[in-house]
Order: C-alpha cells, then structure tokens, then sequence
C-alpha cells in the first residue's frame, strides 16, 4: 500500500537514497546536466521540512520516492522570460525535488494526484534536457509557460496548472 506524509528528521538517510536512484534515472535517459552530484542535499531536504514542505511517498514500508510541495510565493519565479504564467494573482504551491527509485511506477500520478488535493493551483520547473519530466508534465494537464532563472543563473522551463472547481 502506497501513503505519503511528511518527512522525518530520521529519514534523511532513505531519501538521500531515492535522490542518488533519480540522479541515475536521469542520467541513463540523456539528463546529464540537472541535480549534480551533491543535489538535493541533506541541507536542502532539512529546509523543506523546516517549512512542513518535505514529503515522503511510502510503499509497503518502505521509503520509494519524495518531493517538496511548498506554498507561494516561488521568489525564483517572480520573473518569467518569453511567455507568462496562466494566472500571476492567485496563490499557488510549487512542487519541487520529486523523486524515486527507478522500480516505483506510478509515483508522479498518484504525487500529484496527493497534491492537487490540497492545491488547485500548482507550479512546477525542470531542467531542459529532463524529456521525462516535460512528457510527465504535458501528460498531466500542465502548461508550459516560459524559462525561469534559479538564484544560481540556471534556467529552468516553467509549467502550470490551474484547476478550475
């Protein structure tokens, strides 16, 4: 059975796992560039947890996947280049850091279908060469919106996705 909650100090270790399995995932599909050997930290999963914001997907126990669901604002997406956001007045969360181990199928879906219970307005960036994303993401009823700029300098392609009730 397959369940999500948030994050643990005590996890730290299991999802480092799941980030090194996702480093390897987009590796072995072109992705060379996105999450260098260092990323996602452990400093950088402490601070979504800080902020109630790091979540653990569950499956029979066992830590398969994680992601970061965190509410607005976004400060790297205050600027969009060559495009827009669908809605640029509404709060929105953003999902970052998802990931999971190569034999969790299923994992964006049901993610997603986690957040968008909580969240009718969700945004989300990936890497140019991450296709497996960007298929996800079109797969999913997402928009593309235009590039985004990490604090780094990095671009990012930007997608949203809005609800209606």
């Amino acid at each position: 059975m397959r369940t999500i909650r948030l994050a643990e100090a005590s996890d730290t270790e299991a999802i480092l796992a799941v980030m090194k399995a996702a480093r390897g995932i987009m590796r072995s599909s072109g992705n060379l560039r996105q999450w260098g050997d260092k990323y996602p930290s452990a400093e950088a999963i402490d601070a979504d947890r800080e902020r109630n914001g790091g979540f653990v997907i569950v499956d029979d126990g066992r830590i398969t996947g994680y992601f970061a669901f965190l509410p607005s604002p976004e400060p790297t997406y205050a600027y969009i280049e060559g495009g827009d956001w669908l809605d640029d007045s509404l709060p929105y969360h953003v999902i970052h850091r998802i990931a999971s181990f190569p034999e969790a199928h299923g994992i964006f879906k049901d993610m997603l279908a986690w957040c968008s219970e909580r969240e009718a307005n969700i945004r989300i960036d990936t890497h140019r060469d991450n296709r497996i994303m960007q298929h996800l993401l079109s797969e999913h009823g997402f928009s593309y919106c235009g590039i985004i700029y990490l604090a780094s300098g990095d671009e990012r392609l930007a997608y949203q996705r809005i609800i209606k009730a």
